[in-house]
């Protein structure tokens, strides 16, 4: 059974539109998250491939839509390997935030269930789980 927010008292009315903004921002930093991840096992890939090259290989390196040769496969991998820090810490950062904002959803839809049973003083939680 779905609810009509527009049949909801202002403030229940207030609560499942910010429920609702909650949600999206959960939703983007999981997106975000995996775009991370994907970034980092690619570069971790790459570093790879890097590893088990012969040291004497030709090596090109993509800037932008072009593709540059580098003679210093050494300073290729460091900047590979700087970028895969670089990486863990973003992924780590979206992950802390992406929990927080769980939590707040979490509360929120509490808020909304007691809004919506006429209970918004009463703290009793609610029947909402975390999706």
């Amino acid at each position: 059974m779905a609810i009509d927010p527009s049949q909801l008292p202002p403030e229940a009315r207030e609560k499942v539109e910010k429920l609702s903004q909650v949600q999206e921002q959960v939703q983007s930093l999981a997106r975000r998250k995996q775009e991370l991840e994907k970034e980092s096992q690619e570069k971790d890939k790459a570093l790879d491939e890097l590893e088990n090259a012969e040291k004497d290989r030709t090596i090109y390196k993509s800037v932008g839509a072009v593709m540059v040769r580098r003679e210093n496969s050494e300073e290729v991998r460091e900047e590979l390997k700087d970028r895969l820090e670089n990486l863990d810490l973003r992924i780590k950062q979206v992950e802390r935030k992406e929990e927080k904002m769980k939590k707040q959803l979490e509360d929120l839809r509490a808020k909304v269930q007691d809004a919506i049973q006429g209970g918004a003083t009463t703290g009793t939680g609610g029947g909402f789980g975390v999706s």
